[in-house]
């Protein structure tokens, strides 16, 4: 019965990644498909929908900037690290993740279009890369999540230097309020859409039960092991 359930869980692990994947390539396509009409009209899309500050008939923009670029380069150097960092915020749950995304826009949208100046539009996915990026290290903390944690861990060591990114000291033409938005946008969401199931489990017995059984593991900590040991099954270790 144990390893049916193990079976049963690695099948629907795989199951979801494998949505993730397409998920995500599916976005990568969409923004590729985006940049071709855009450059195709000489970067005028960009130029309509893009974040205009403190215009009210700008906010709808929100979700239309993050799809669009100035330019091959600047969707090019977007495309690895949103393909990277969203598949890791999307493989363990394609609806959280389209959830988190519509938080990021947001965020995004709103850091750029309360504190950046009017003179300034700005649209390109670099704000969800960063809330990706913040979610994905943070995701697993909230989660009580090993793997996740681990990940985490990883990414964190691994691209540390993308948070200078998020300040007033970024390269010109950069905007930093729109990364910022998404590191933001990223830790809220990693909260609000946290597995609050989790790290539940039975408590540890208290009165005469918990003295009786204090020689011995607590079902808590016996619970815990039981769902470290299966995260390890399930990747194969």
């Amino acid at each position: 019965m144990a390893e049916t359930d193990v079976r049963s869980a690695e099948s629907a692990m795989i199951a979801e990644a494998r949505m993730a994947f397409f998920v995500v390539f599916a976005l990568l396509a969409v923004v590729w498909a985006v940049q071709l009409g855009n450059w195709s009209d000489d970067n005028a899309l960009a130029v309509q929908y893009a974040i205009r500050p403190h215009d009210l008939g700008s906010l709808p923009m929100f979700f239309s900037a993050p799809l669009l670029h100035f330019g091959w380069a600047h969707l090019e150097s977007n495309s690895g690290p949103l393909f990277v960092f969203a598949f890791l915020a999307a493989y363990r749950g394609v609806a959280r993740f389209l959830l988190l995304t519509v938080l990021l826009a947001v965020t995004c949208g709103l850091a750029v279009w309360i504190f950046q100046s009017p003179r300034v539009i700005t649209v390109g996915a670099s704000g969800l890369v960063f809330g990706y990026f913040a979610y994905v290290v943070l995701r697993g903390i909230f989660d009580r999540h090993l793997i996740d944690t681990l990940i985490g861990l990883v990414m964190a060591a691994s691209f540390a230097y993308m948070v200078f990114g998020a300040l007033p000291s970024a390269p010109g033409g950069v905007s930093w309020l729109d990364h910022l938005g998404g590191l933001v946008g990223g830790c809220l969401g990693a909260w609000l859409l946290r597995d609050r199931q989790s790290g539940g489990g039975p408590t540890a017995p208290t009165g005469p039960a918990a003295r009786e059984g204090s020689g011995h593991s607590t079902p808590q900590a016996g619970s815990e092991r039981s769902a470290l040991l299966k995260e390890l099954d399930d990747l194969g270790l």
